[in-house]
């Protein structure tokens, strides 16, 4: 059985730091390119960061140069760290794993991160 399970979310002051995790199961992790994408209050979800399954990384333009995407093959799990968190960073961070090849596309359940001061 496929899981993705994301931790970490929270409430933040603006210009502070938070870091997700997704903890993944039920499928052979190393070869999945993983994202985190965030859906805010009346909007789509969005793509914040993207990690190939050789490491490969990108961002979002709103995100870039504050937010690091990684990942430990060896624990299953992919990381967002963020950082000078703004107001408009609050959203639900959503974890996805995706396999062009096999046509495979896993999502979590989702973590609140609210910045307020």
């Amino acid at each position: 059985q496929v899981q993705l399970v994301e931790s970490g979310g929270g409430l933040v002051q603006p210009g502070g730091s938070l870091r997700l995790s997704c903890a993944a199961s039920g499928f052979t992790f190393s070869t999945y390119a993983m994202s985190w994408y965030r859906q805010a209050p009346g909007k789509g979800r969005e793509l914040a960061a993207h990690i190939t399954s050789l490491a490969g990384t990108t961002y979002a333009a709103s995100v870039n140069g504050r937010f690091t995407i990684s990942r430990d093959n060896a624990k299953n799990t992919v990381y967002l760290q963020m950082n000078s968190l703004k107001f408009e960073d609050t959203a639900v961070y959503y974890c996805n794993a995706r396999n062009d090849y096999i046509k495979a596309n896993y999502w979590g359940q989702g973590t609140q991160v609210t910045v307020s001061s």
